[in-house]
Formats: structure tokens, sequence, C-alpha cells
């Protein structure tokens, strides 16, 4: 459940069937509103959409595997047209990271793995500290497959152990019990110098005390980075039909609080909303999102945030895992694309940047947006009078209250 690209709906039919017709690269290159002095870092995110069950909180374009398994080649031979289709959009430009992500990608064999990174090396030229992460589930997990998996390219594994309560992780609906969690999260500790822990709170009839136990377990293994998330009620999944009882909003602020003091007394520092690490360990393909980032976004329902001198653009793949792979292994994954309004850069900026604890630098602010900082003037005005950030000739940073009412913050740059 690691951080995906921020999704925002672009149009209104997200399960779109007829093709948006790829355009020439040309198309983006002419003028317009925008004025880009330079492009931001570039990231690559591939999503393999399989699961060996849909958990009934997830609302993820994942789907469960058919009882044949995954057709693993030809989807790897889609995600590759995808991306050569794709390349006009990025000639030139160096991937800074990759993030592979799901449903979950370990269901994919490590020998499928090393094929498809060594087809995206063979595309792509990559930074020489280029980090490469891939979404790992316990369910998954077999003697030596995490380490087949840094064998074949991957420097980053983040597991999706949610809890190593049995109790907890039945009601989640995971495939995995505490005893698969433990043998899962100790090889990655063994496999990987890198690796990250997702862990859930405000679980169904999850006590503070249980949630202490959880991370103090998790703690144990000395996880350089560990990504924490409330348990929501999504729209269109099993919970939102038939809703669980979950803790009330000051006991999951109180087990919030608890978190990171335990955290932080193991030398995890809460650099982002949702995430913890360790120095030099922070998740640089999440943090290139938060920044206000590119990524091309290769897979089913995969989303794409790219920036040309005069516009940004944003794109989305063809859902369904068979109509995806039909579509791109006919040249075309494009279900959506659209044009970023100059009036909403502001607040797709604010989305992502004011998630990190130290904020932004106002001159990112111009560079990633192409817009003046007069353009938010009167927000920024509005937030520090609500107390809501802080701010010097430089930089711009949520407080602690900020932080707490992030939303409330962000919605202050909407555009009327």
């Amino acid at each position: 459940m690691s951080l995906e690209p921020v999704v925002i709906p672009i149009l209104p039919s997200s399960g779109a069937t007829e093709t948006v017709v790829q355009r020439d690269v040309q198309h983006y290159m002419r003028p317009g509103t925008l004025q880009l002095s330079s492009l931001p870092p570039l990231s690559l995110y591939v999503h393999l959409p399989w699961c060996l069950k849909k958990c009934p909180y997830c609302d993820f374009n994942s789907h469960e595997q058919a009882a044949g398994g995954v057709p693993e080649q030809r989807y790897v031979d889609a995600v590759i047209a995808d991306l050569e289709a794709a390349l006009p959009l990025i000639w030139g430009r160096s991937i800074h990271s990759i993030f592979i992500g799901g449903g979950t990608p370990s269901l994919f064999a490590p020998a499928t793995i090393d094929r498809l990174l060594g087809d995206i090396r063979a595309r792509l030229r990559l930074e020489a500290d280029c980090e490469i992460t891939m979404e790992a589930n316990p369910g998954t997990f077999e003697k030596d497959r995490f380490r087949a998996f840094a064998q074949a390219g991957v420097t980053r594994l983040s597991i999706g152990v949610q809890s190593f309560n049995d109790d907890h992780l039945k009601a989640l609906g995971r495939v995995h019990d505490r005893a698969q969690a433990l043998a899962a999260v100790e090889e990655a500790a063994q496999s990987f110098k890198t690796f990250n822990l997702d862990i859930m709170y405000a679980l169904p009839g999850q006590t503070l005390e249980q949630v202490g136990e959880d991370i103090a377990q998790a703690l144990q293994f000395a996880p350089p980075h560990i990504s924490i998330y409330h348990l929501t009620i999504e729209p269109n999944t099993y919970f939102a039909k038939f809703p669980p009882q979950i803790p009330e909003d000051d006991t999951a602020y109180a087990m919030l609080d608890h978190i990171t003091e335990l955290t932080g007394v193991a030398g995890l520092e809460r650099y982002e909303v949702s995430a913890y690490a360790k120095a030099g360990h922070r998740c640089k393909h999440n943090l290139n999102y938060w920044q206000f980032g590119d990524y091309l976004g290769i897979g089913a329902g995969a989303h794409s945030k790219l920036s040309f001198a005069h516009r940004v653009v944003r794109q989305v793949r063809f859902r369904d895992p068979r109509l995806y792979m039909d579509k791109a292994l006919g040249g075309n994954a494009l279900a959506q694309e659209e044009e970023v309004a100059r009036a909403d850069l502001p607040f797709e900026y604010m989305l992502n940047a004011l998630r990190l604890r130290n904020g932004f630098g106002l001159r990112d602010f111009t560079e990633r947006t192409g817009l003046a900082i007069t353009a938010i003037e009167a927000a920024l005005q509005e937030a520090e009078r609500k107390g809501l950030i802080e701010r010097d000739f430089a930089r711009v940073r949520p407080t602690v209250r900020g932080f707490d009412f992030l939303s409330d913050l962000q919605a202050l740059f909407l555009s009327n």
C-alpha cells in the first residue's frame, strides 16, 4: 500500500473505452500559457495490477488473479510497448527513480522482474544512483524470493505488513498471518540496505496498546523507513458497503502521536505526513511526487504527470488489465489526457508539497509551476493568519497545526 502517484481525476469517465489519440510530440511543444525555466526530475512508475485477493479496504486498481495465474510475459510485453510509445515525450531525460507498484508486484517471478528492468534499461537512461523500489506482500513470500528480486536489480523493497496482529490481519482481509510477516521482514532486512514497512492503524477493534505493540515489533527489525496509514473507508470498496467499527478520531490522533513518539526514539524522523525514515533513507521516488516532480506511469490504470516548456500534462492508461494489454500492444494505451489549467496549478502543487514537514522553497514553486509567488500570496497570508504555516523569504513550512489540519490548509489554494 505504499504511496502511488497522486491520483487527481482529470475526466469524469475513469472507465473510458475510447482511446485518446497519441499526439505527436510537437503538439506538446507548442506555445502555451506557462514558461517553465527548467524541467523537474523524472521518475518512472510501473503498475502490476494483480493480487492474490482484493483487500476490503483497497481502492487501488488491483484485480484478483484468475485461476490460470497472471499472464506475466504478455503483460510485460504490453508495458514495454507502452513505454516505447511514450518515449518521444521524455526523450533525452534521465530517470531519477523507478517504482514498481500494484496490486502485488511480488506475485511476478524474479526472472520476470529481471526481464522488465532489463527492457527498461535498454530504452531509458537511468541516473547512477537510481532508486528502484518494488512493493511486496508477505503472502507471496518464499525463501530466497526477496533476495532474487535484489539480484534482478531492485534496490528497495516496500513490504505491505499492515499489522503483526493475527486478529487485525484477518479483519483487514490480508492473505498473510503474523508468522509470514515476521519471516518476510527478516529476509527483506537481510537482502536490502533500504526497505520500507507499511503499517496501518485505527483498525477495527484496535487499542492504543496494540498500536504500540505493532510498532515495537516493526522496530525490532531496525527498518530504515516506515510508512504509516490510517485505515480509511474509501468509496467503491467492500468496507464502504459493510463498514467496520473503527476507533474514534480522538483515539486515532492519540495512536498517531504514539507512533511518532516511538519511531522518533528509534531514530526515524517524520519527514512527511505518512512517512518516517532514518537519515539517508527517505524514499526518493515519493519525494519526487511530493516536490511536484514529473513521473511517467506505465501499466494498467497508471497516471502520469509530465512537464513541457509551456504546459503540464496529466495522462491515465486504461484500467482493465486485459483491455490495457490489447491497447498497449496495439500502440496506444492512453485512455485520458488533459493539460493542467494554469489556475489549478497552485492547488496541485500544494496538494503534494505541503505533505512534507520541511515544506517547499518559494523558488521551487516558481520553477515547477511557471507561476510567480504572487499567484499564491493571498492564500499564504490566510494560511499564516490561521496558524497553518510558517514562512520566511525562502521557504514555507506547515506548522504542527497545519500538519494536523492538512486538508484545510491545502484547500486554501483551490482556484475560485
